[in-house]
């Protein structure tokens, strides 16, 4: 499947932020970061990070590393958001994803770049406004809300997919529960001294579960600002 993804003449960009940055970035993604899935690749090679982040921190976009975004957040390093996608569609493309955490927006773009319906749940309402005016820059749709992520989104339940791109202790039973038949969850899960990438398959009513390695993400937390 082809990205559903058109460039803005400003998000193409000259020297750190150009497209030549963004190919280095996935080289080493599919190099020393083992990153396998060719639509994963294509989709963070297509989606400008630095539109994502600060100005100010634009030059430093394409390094593998988590950066500010202001509230206390950060856009998950590319290497993480590469391996969470990779690890959601392995077993096929979901249909309807949901993603608890927007963030920046970065990580709903790489969705719905792939051309999967995107619904995208987020705590902090500043973060949100800006992340919604992104989307609609770079032409992209992606159904936003402003809520307590670890609700989940019931109304559009059941989802295919499920990303949680903030650390908890345990998985959510609610998000468990609107995860459909054959879908994956991805997650990080544990305390601020150690998190683990889970990822959770619900199959013939079970709950399957992969240990995909440590991480650190910033904490899931109750209630919305």
């Amino acid at each position: 499947m082809m990205p559903r993804y058109h460039l803005q003449p400003e998000a193409k960009g000259l020297g750190m932020t150009s497209q030549r940055a963004r190919d280095r970035m996935v080289e080493r993604l599919r190099g020393e970061g083992g990153i396998r899935d060719e639509r994963v690749l294509t989709a963070m090679r297509t989606v400008p990070r630095h539109v994502f982040i600060d100005e100010a921190l634009a030059s430093r976009a394409y390094e593998d590393t988590a950066l500010p975004i202001g509230n206390g957040q950060t856009i998950s390093q590319p290497w993480v958001v590469a391996r969470m996608t990779e690890a959601l569609i392995e077993h096929g493309l979901p249909a309807r994803v949901l993603e608890v955490g927007t963030g920046s927006g970065y990580q709903a773009s790489v969705l719905a770049t792939l051309g999967l319906e995107t619904y995208s749940v987020e705590r902090i309402e500043e973060l949100l406004r800006i992340a919604r005016r992104r989307f609609r820059h770079q032409g992209l749709n992606v159904r936003t809300r402003h809520d307590d992520g670890r609700a989940g989104w019931p109304e559009y339940a059941p989802f295919g997919g499920i990303i949680v791109t903030a650390g908890a202790a345990a998985i959510e039973p609610g998000l468990l529960a609107q995860l459909d038949e054959g879908g994956t969850l991805v997650a990080p899960v544990g305390s601020a001294t150690g998190q683990r990438l889970l990822r959770i398959r619900r199959l013939d009513g079970q709950f399957v579960q992969d240990d995909l390695g440590a991480v650190v993400f910033v904490p899931l937390l109750p209630g919305t600002l």
